[in-house]
């Protein structure tokens, strides 16, 4: 796997954001994040910010190492980790404002899309569930 955890700084990172609003948005985002985690935010790669790790085995018995949760700031939106996907939220996805999802992403043009309350619930829940599925 390439994307990997690093010594980059990740203020250094959040402040060559080229746009103010995203760069506004990681610094909200930098800081809910440490908060619900308790992690410090590690750079994966060049471009993620990530909070925790998780260790999964492949079917193959390959193993990787990944971020609990985290997130980026894209040039088309910020994108947020969320692990375990969102099929067991669909209460507070109903609420969360507008977005698009991947697999494990949550698409975000700004936060001033989204409930920041409802945002953190969602990052906290998965957080946690990541926490017990796949204790360190």
């Amino acid at each position: 796997m390439k994307t990997r955890p690093n010594v980059a700084d990740v203020g250094a990172f959040i402040a060559a954001v080229d746009d103010e609003q995203k760069r506004n948005d990681s610094l909200v985002l930098l800081d809910m994040m440490k908060q619900v985690t308790g992690s410090e935010p590690v750079m994966w790669g060049t471009s993620i910010i990530g909070f925790g790790t998780y260790r999964y085995t492949y079917a193959s018995g390959r193993s990787a190492e990944w971020c609990a949760t985290g997130f980026s700031p894209r040039k088309t939106a910020l994108t947020l980790y969320i692990m375990p996907g969102f099929s067991n939220y669909d209460a507070l996805m109903s609420r969360l404002g507008r977005y698009k999802t991947g697999k494990s992403c949550l698409y975000v043009k700004r936060l001033s899309d989204v409930d920041l309350d409802v945002l953190e619930q969602l990052v906290d829940a998965a957080y946690k569930f990541m926490k017990v599925k796949y204790p360190v």
